[in-house]
């Protein structure tokens, strides 16, 4: 399968990345770099077991640079059987939501939601015309959200905007793209050690050694991984629109 994976080049992206090269996967990956920043990830990738790695330069919050991902994919290995919407921010600086910028606020909107939108959207129809000419053909789309799509923290108020219309982007395209037999998928890590969260490492360390989390540990890009791979071998069939909860029990209700 021929897969293209937002924000790919590090952090979840990347751990995503190597579990699908690990099943045999032709690999796109996106992110801002220069491509000669990337080379060794290229080459985790390919080690990991893709027949085949690309690079694409670009933002998503971009409707140019969004066009010219695909193009560069559909130039090179022309078709895409899976989108993975993984690339994100937050914010520059945590304010309160009494406090949060305009200009904050729209470039996490840009970015965490307008670009997954549009890149669905587009890849969505190139996935319909591939059905179409082939009905053998498979397809699927995860959006890689967070917990903060539910879970309000009120220093990062327009992170979790953009989170919970990420959850309903989700819902719209799955409802959508049922008929076409393309499922569209929901996974949303917890706690995560990433380059995101190396900020607030000893914050978190002390809520999951207090109990945060029912699984006592962060969660890794590995974990995540995992999930979106047996996605990417239809293991789910009969659960578009659903969402997997990366979250070590985070979010379960516990008195």
């Amino acid at each position: 399968m021929i897969t293209l994976i937002t924000g790919g080049s590090r952090g979840i992206g990347l751990g995503i990345a190597l579990a699908l090269a690990k099943e045999g996967h032709c690999i796109a990956i996106n992110g801002m770099r220069p491509e000669e920043q990337v080379t060794d990830v290229l080459d985790r990738i390919r080690q990991a077991g893709a027949p085949e790695t690309i690079y694409c330069q670009g933002d998503v919050g971009n409707s140019e640079d969004r066009r010219s991902i695909l193009e560069k994919i559909r130039s090179h290995f022309g078709g895409l059987g899976m989108l993975v919407n993984n690339a994100g921010v937050a914010p520059t600086e945590r304010k309160d939501v009494l406090e949060t910028t305009t200009e904050s606020f729209r470039r996490l909107v840009s970015i965490n939601l307008e670009g997954p939108y549009f890149l669905t959207q587009a890849a969505a129809n190139w996935m319909i015309e591939q059905k179409q000419a082939d009905d053998s053909f498979q397809g699927c789309i995860v959006n890689v959200n967070s917990i903060s799509a539910t879970v309000a923290s009120v220093n990062r108020g327009e992170y979790c905007v953009s989170k919970a219309g990420l959850a309903m982007v989700t819902q719209l395209f799955a409802a959508r793209l049922g008929e076409f037999g393309l499922p569209v998928y929901e996974v949303r890590p917890g706690i995560t050690r990433t380059d995101m969260t190396s900020g607030v490492t000893e914050k978190y360390d002390q809520l999951i050694a207090d109990g945060l989390c029912v699984t006592p540990r962060w969660g890794t890009p590995e974990d995540v991984g995992k999930a979106v791979a047996a996605l990417a071998r239809f293991d789910f069939p009969y659960s578009t629109g659903q969402t997997i909860l990366i979250d070590g029990g985070l979010t379960l209700p516990r008195l």
